[in-house]
């Protein structure tokens, strides 16, 4: 049985994982180096913690490109 959880564990993880990635190809920064996409985010993180204005900011720009998607 732990065998069975330990595995669907895997597969959630390895999924978050691909729809992570894909939302590094949706914003165009697939090509950016490591680092440069570490900074962007941990730079995201402190600035959203500290500023709703820029948090609601930044959700509505996600908002609307995923609004774009095609079905």
């Amino acid at each position: 049985m732990q065998k069975v959880s330990q595995s669907e564990d895997r597969k959630k993880d390895t999924r978050e994982k691909i729809q992570l990635g894909g939302l590094i190809a949706k914003a165009g920064l697939r090509y950016e180096k490591r680092a440069v996409l570490l900074g962007l985010l941990i730079d995201a993180r402190d600035r959203i913690k500290s500023d709703d204005t820029e948090r609601e900011r930044l959700l509505a720009i996600g908002t609307k490109a995923f609004a774009n998607d095609p079905e």
